[in-house]
């Protein structure tokens, strides 16, 4: 039996808590939702995690659910969950911006299928999570909203790109959150805010709505702080989706495999007996901060005490990933977003008697931020005539090669562990100028979009600065649901906290 939701703190409720308190009667949805919103605005006003809130259509679905209740019908599962979605997930008539200039005026006239399936089930949308423009970013710091600072110290980034949805859920304004993961981008600022973040197998969720970035990279992920809500929610996610070839028929089983039944022993002696974890080598030592390199023999111990076995793997190319995956990354952010010009997509700049090349220029100029003129003139350049083979083509072999020593890994482990991160959240502006370092820092998370499975970053303690730190557990393709079983042990003995909404410390 769930327990009840907690009556002093709305904001360290979970999702299935919720759920179970609207749908009894015990809480009114209109209620869970007010908590949320005014949360958020003091969250808002502290983080800038939100490039809008969306109080009306909030309470409109709110007392809908409440006025159904009230005449006895039964509820959906997700029933008065507040969520938020990341400002480049589609929502009908809503602005959309995906962190850009030039997407400044954007209202899609349809829903993302994930914002859909979320709100047919019962979820509701308080508001837009704020990002790295396009997704191009490791920091949340390229948003033409201005940049997203970490809960835990206002001196620091949340991670990005989806840095905006990590703090709401690790600020417990809402328990779940939607994000996209191209190269680490839900796992990044879910290890450096402290919560979960879910990439599930490529497929496995509709891309439909998604503003694209890198399209055969491009995952939906989940962020939250209870592996048992990250399963509810990809319970009513997956599915066929005819608007995305892409998607494969996977089953709603992720509560099955996540329930309290099935995992409350997990964390003691025992727990995970028949379960084999490889440590992968290659990013386990060198080029990780000693905060990072102590919290992953902390979770070795921890999963060896709970009944894995343990052991060393290779995966020989996994440094060469990084270089692979932003080659192929701005190689298709080029092709996406050569349709955003100004003349048919995107916010016009210009004199239009100038001749349309003119415009063009002008606005993609104007509308694109530095790092996203970077990518595109980068992935241009690697797709040009003369030099497609020697970089776009030799970084797809190495994506084949980075896949198949990874099919070979898993053919000795269950699952892989690496850290998320190199090292914790770093400083607002500190790799700004400094674009190597900053894609340094998705050296172990990129592994999982180059090869289309799933991955998930589990906290994993806090440095000497207080900073949360994360873990990464990796799984073969749509084997997913064993994720969420080893995860759900971790997090639980890692316990849930909720991170500060007022003064918080500053610079360091």
């Amino acid at each position: 039996m769930l327990a009840p939701m907690p009556a002093g703190d709305p904001g360290t409720a979970s999702a299935h808590e919720i759920a179970q308190a609207v749908a009894t009667g015990a809480a009114r949805a209109r209620d869970v939702v007010d908590a949320a919103l005014e949360r958020a605005a003091g969250v808002q006003a502290a983080t800038n995690a939100f490039t809008q809130l969306l109080p009306e259509r909030a309470r409109a679905a709110a007392d809908r659910l409440d006025a159904a209740r009230d005449v006895g019908a039964a509820l959906p599962p997700l029933a008065g969950v507040p969520f938020v979605a990341k400002a480049n997930l589609c929502v009908a008539e809503v602005l959309t911006t995906a962190g850009s200039a030039i997407l400044a005026d954007f209202r899609p006239p349809y829903d993302a299928t994930v914002i859909a399936r979320l709100e047919a089930a019962g979820a509701i949308l308080i508001g837009m999570g704020n990002m790295d423009e396009f997704g191009m970013g490791s920091s949340s710091e390229s948003s033409a909203h201005g940049p997203v600072r970490n809960p835990w110290n206002d001196g620091r980034v949340a991670g990005g790109s989806s840095g905006g949805a990590a703090v709401a859920v690790a600020t417990g304004v809402v328990p779940l959150a939607l994000g996209t993961d191209t190269g680490g981008s839900v796992r990044q600022p879910a290890a450096f805010c402290g919560v979960l973040g879910f990439k599930p197998t490529y497929g496995t969720l509709s891309r439909h709505g998604v503003i694209a970035y890198g399209s055969s990279l491009d995952q939906v992920g989940v962020l939250a702080r209870d592996t048992r809500d990250v399963a509810l929610a990809m319970d009513v996610l997956v599915g066929k989706d005819a608007n995305d070839a892409t998607t494969v028929d996977v089953p709603p089983t992720f509560v099955t495999a996540a329930s309290p039944g099935a995992a409350t022993a997990e964390a003691t002696a025992g727990g995970l007996a028949g379960i084999r974890v490889g440590v992968v080598t290659e990013l386990s030592g060198e080029g990780n901060d000693p905060a990072v390199a102590q919290a992953l023999t902390e979770t070795i111990q921890r999963l060896r005490h709970a009944g894995a076995e343990v052991v060393d793997v290779h995966v020989p190319s996994a440094r060469a990933a990084v270089a692979c995956y932003y080659l192929i990354a701005s190689a298709e952010a080029s092709s996406n977003l050569a349709r955003y010009d100004g003349t048919i997509t995107g916010v016009r700049a210009g004199n239009e008697n100038e001749g349309q090349v003119e415009v063009m220029t002008a606005s993609r100029g104007a509308g694109f931020g530095t790092e996203v003129r970077r990518r595109v003139l980068m992935g241009t350049f690697a797709l040009s005539a003369g030099h497609v083979d020697a970089w776009y083509g030799r970084a797809l072999r190495v994506r084949r090669k980075v896949a198949n020593e990874l099919d070979a890994a898993f053919g000795q482990v269950d699952l892989l562990l690496t850290p998320t991160t190199p090292t914790a959240a770093f400083r607002l502006g500190e790799r700004l100028d400094d674009p190597l370092a900053m894609y340094l820092g998705d050296v172990d998370t990129c592994l999982a979009n180059l090869a289309g499975i799933g991955g998930i970053s589990v906290p994993a303690g806090r440095d000497a600065d207080g900073l949360p730190l994360g873990v990464q557990l990796l799984a073969p393709p749509l084997q997913d649901g064993r994720l969420l079983r080893v995860a759900g042990a971790l997090a639980r003995e890692e316990g849930p906290r909720i991170a500060p909404t007022g003064a918080m410390p500053g610079g360091a």
